[in-house]
């Protein structure tokens, strides 16, 4: 622990210690990716109340993640500050809500909506609708962007057209849902993270007695991740400060990835012109990656539109160049991801510090395949927490258990004993959910193992997992790490595989807007800035063996491999010199066509229609089940009407295919072979 006041800024760099003697706001910290930024903000607060500045009791340092609140009140205690509360944004509001719902609004306190799902699930039946759980989802997070904008059920329709939303359903029918579960919500009693929010801010709007409890308790801020903020928790900050401005937001515009949940990086670069006295200081020495690492990461951001983006110094020494890699097929691509990992492993690179990245979840699987046939082990993250796991719950009721009668036995051996009894076997299992369960059950084991050595008994071992499950920091799994771009967010490994580097992968091919391409080019950013060390970048030309190969590597890439991946795009004025497209005339009644809709059917609505009903239900349940696998919407894959054009048509051919409305290349590559097998009658 830290002894003199002085001492809190002994090791850091001028940077970092400019950041930690601005110990009064408003105080703006960019800080880029590796820079050290939890550092300095924890030396700052800790530098603020061990020099008498402000009591440690009012403080409130606010991030996103229950982890990272856990590594800020670790972090302090070590810096002789134990008694700063660091919370996220709903933990502190939710305790504050609940501990004044008695005195202000009477009864007991509402209970807290973990998930959605059920609510919009039972909402849906009185509304007569029978969706299916992944369309749920999306509605949900629809909802969810609708009630952190302060958009109401009856103003969804318009909002959700101004903002270039695409629902998995009709607007209408997702603002009706919205208002049903609304409905239902406030009949139970319940209240959902959003709402947890809303009312907090209400509350200490209309009693200004409990605001000013609250603002006497708390006169000290610091937000973490601020250009994840959005305009709900940007409220309930305003409501908290009253008007004061002691605050210190710390975040890197350049890792903006969150914007399609209703966060907004304006407030981080526009916190200057909000707040014009603040201190505004810039974290750029990356201590996390080599020279050439950051040198990519640099390239990357610097071809994009933002004027607000750090451009990173590399404090490390050299290290070895990113691969780029282009493969045949994606099996290939995941059989030589396989191998060079296995050659990182014959060189001493641990397991756990490597990890494979990919834009959507659904990409794993090949990889999970190639993993299990060279035997190297992995773990897949994001889907599930891993204190939520059911492995993980039953073991530690177990652990729990056997802790209030223990009798005395070595640490280790006896958790060892505990798990065997729940599958915990000497050699995993070869892959899928068998797997994913033994590499939780060995975590737990592992960390038993690591405290036993340290003379720990089964009391303090319970005791560890429990902190850990309140601040959601899960044991290291010993594997390799499978994740989604957006769950890599906020991690570091020795060694990155950054996968599937295609364009209508990245950036997905529901990107659209400028605004849109800009936060997939930040994804990849993200990506390339969680290596420390080796980095390599592939993609492949086919989804399948012997497939065309058609695919064109990420536009991302155009100038960092040598070589061109898309086409040249023509500016507005070549574009205006484009021929007029041929007028369409529908099939039946050589009718001209002028909704793109009938366009795309190749005739009028109102035209009789020739088709197999067989068909389209074959294509529609492929569809279901592939954007389920792949957790986006059905309608991204193809629309209703492209389905219908398609059934009517029954192309036989790639070319058949792609003279149907609607449907280009990058579809034609990444669905073609499945709707094609399912118009000749096979199985897709």
């Amino acid at each position: 622990m830290v002894s003199k006041v002085e001492d809190v800024l002994i090791g850091l760099d001028p940077e970092q210690r400019a950041v930690a003697e601005s110990v009064r706001g408003p105080v703006c910290v960019l800080a880029g990716a590796g820079t050290g930024k939890t550092r300095a903000i924890t030396h700052r607060i800790a530098h603020a109340v061990r020099s008498g500045v402000v009591d440690a009791q009012s403080v409130l340092a606010v991030t996103f993640t229950t982890r990272a609140a856990g590594e800020l009140r670790q972090r302090l205690r070590a810096l002789g500050a134990p008694g700063v509360q660091a919370r996220t944004f709903h933990a502190a509001a939710l305790r504050q809500l609940t501990y004044f719902w008695p005195r202000v609004i009477g009864g007991e306190a509402p209970s807290v909506i973990e998930s959605k799902l059920p609510v919009l699930g039972e909402a849906s039946r009185r509304l007569r609708k029978n969706h299916e759980r992944s369309e749920l989802r999306d509605i949900a997070a629809e909802v969810e962007w609708a009630k952190v904008t302060q958009i109401g059920p009856e103003d969804y329709v318009e909002a959700a057209a101004k903002h270039h939303r695409t629902p998995p359903v009709q607007p209408e029918e997702v603002a009706r849902l919205y208002e049903a579960y609304e409905q239902l919500r406030r009949e139970r009693h319940l209240v959902d993270f959003e709402t947890i929010l809303e009312l907090t801010a209400a509350v200490m709007t209309e009693h200004q007695e409990v605001a000013g409890q609250i603002r006497q308790q708390y006169r000290y801020f610091v937000v973490d991740e601020y250009q994840d903020v959005n305009p709900l928790q940007k409220l309930l900050l305003d409501t908290w400060l009253g008007g004061r401005d002691d605050i210190c937001v710390v975040g890197d515009p350049n890792q903006t990835i969150y914007s399609f949940t209703g966060a907004s990086p304006r407030y981080l670069t526009s916190f200057a012109v909000e707040h014009p006295q603040a201190a505004v200081i810039k974290l750029v020495r990356d201590y996390r990656s080599t020279p050439q690492v950051v040198d990519l990461a640099n390239l990357v951001i610097a071809k994009g539109r933002s004027p607000h983006r750090l451009e990173l110094v590399a404090q490390r020494p050299d290290g070895p160049r990113p691969v780029f890699t282009d493969y045949d097929d994606e099996p290939a691509e995941a059989a030589g991801v396989a191998r060079a990992i296995r050659k990182l492993l014959d060189k001493g690179v641990p397991s756990r510090e490597i990890a494979i990245l990919f834009r959507v979840n659904s990409q794993s699987e090949s990889y999970e395949e190639a993993l299990s046939k060279a035997e190297i082990p992995y773990m897949l993250r994001g889907a599930e927490r891993f204190f939520d796991r059911p492995e993980v719950r039953h073991a530690v009721v177990l652990l729990r258990g056997a802790a209030r009668s223990a009798a005395g036995e070595p640490l280790a051996s006896e958790v060892h004993h505990i798990l065997a009894g729940i599958g915990l076997t000497p050699t995993p299992p070869g892959g899928g959910k068998a797997r994913e369960k033994w590499e939780s059950l060995k975590a737990l084991a592992d960390l038993a193992e690591d405290m036993a050595a340290e003379g720990a008994d089964l009391l303090a071992y319970v005791a560890e997992l429990e902190r850990r499950a309140a601040e959601q920091h899960a044991p290291p799994v010993e594997g390799i790490t499978l994740a989604s771009l957006h769950a890599a967010k906020g991690l570091e490994w020795d060694a990155v595989f950054l996968v599937g580097l295609t364009d209508g992968m990245l950036p997905i091919i529901y990107a659209e807007t400028p605004e849109q391409i800009e936060e997939e080019r930040r994804l990849l950013y993200v990506g390339v800035t969680r290596a420390r060390e080796h980095l390599s970048l592939s993609w492949a030309l086919a989804r399948a063996p012997g497939g065309r190969k058609s695919r064109r590597p990420s536009r991302f890439l155009d100038g960092l491999t040598g070589r061109t991946s898309a086409p040249p795009r023509l500016s507005p004025a070549n574009r205006e010199r484009r021929p007029v497209a041929a007028p369409v005339s529908c099939r039946v009644c050589a009718k001209t066509l002028v909704a793109a809709a009938e366009q795309k059917l190749g005739r009028c609505t109102t035209c009789p229609a020739d088709y197999d009903e067989a068909l389209l239900e074959s294509l529609k349940s492929w569809r279901t089940a592939t954007a389920k696998e792949a957790k986006i919407p059905p309608y991204v894959i193809f629309t209703d009407v492209t389905l219908q054009a398609i059934a009517e048509r029954a192309p036989a051919t790639e070319q058949e295919l792609l003279s149907i409305p609607g449907i280009g290349r990058v579809k034609a590559d990444r669905y073609g072979q499945a709707v094609l097998s399912l118009c000749q009658g096979n199985d897709a």
